[in-house]
């Protein structure tokens, strides 16, 4: 992790410290969960890269494209028991459900049942906006416990990608709106803002533009 250790001592300062993730993937498919573990399975086999992250400048990890509660319970008490702070990110369908079709409420719920809270936060993947914006409310507690995005540019099911001939971008500046209006409306705590399937740089400048004037003032 030199590069990044040098990256971060070169630009960060009081008001804008700069955090290196230690990411870390489902054992299965991101998209369906074909090799699904027990928690306990879980742990034990997400342990290895876990206790690696912890012996390095990483200062949390984050496990991405989750798609069952009991994985993503695995890793994060296999965080706690490195000492290491974790998100989880939980890839979601068009109709805003885990592809267990578990509702994300639950999810989260049942995650934080079964670590005693020890995520962190909680974050969103690998779906446009509009997939789960109805399911997600402000004022509810577990939706105060996401507070990252990684959403699509494109509006397609993964079938559809999967299927796609080229990669559909979508609309750059709807999708910064979109996560504006997230973070005023419905997603009040959202403060970790990326791109997934069909995003580039352009995307990242749009929501940036929409977003940064909602965290002026903020320290």
């Amino acid at each position: 992790m030199g590069l990044l250790e040098d990256i971060r001592d070169a630009y960060q300062t009081r008001r804008t410290p700069i955090i290196i993730s230690g990411c870390l993937g489902p054992r299965g498919d991101g998209y369906v969960p074909d090799r699904a573990m027990s928690v306990r399975e879980a742990q034990d086999y997400h342990r290895a890269q876990v206790e690696t992250f912890a012996g390095t400048a990483a200062d949390l990890v984050t496990a991405i494209t989750m798609n069952y509660v009991e994985e993503a319970s695995g890793i994060a008490l296999a965080a706690k028991q490195a000492n290491m702070p974790v998100v989880i990110s939980f890839t979601l369908e068009t109709d805003g459900r885990l592809p267990t079709e578990q509702s994300l409420a639950d999810a989260i719920q049942q995650v934080d049942g079964a670590t005693a809270g020890y995520p962190a936060y909680f974050m969103i993947n690998c779906a446009h906006p509009s997939h789960f914006q109805q399911v997600v409310h402000g004022d509810a507690p577990w939706a105060g416990r996401i507070r990252g995005l990684r959403a699509n540019a494109s509006r397609m099911s993964h079938a559809e990608l999967n299927e796609a001939p080229k990669l559909d971008a979508g609309d750059p500046v709807e999708l910064g709106q979109a996560y504006a209006a997230l973070k005023m409306h419905r997603l009040k705590r959202l403060n970790v803002m990326g791109g997934c399937c069909g995003t580039d740089d352009r995307h990242v400048k749009q929501l940036a533009m929409a977003c940064l004037p909602l965290f002026r003032g903020v320290v």
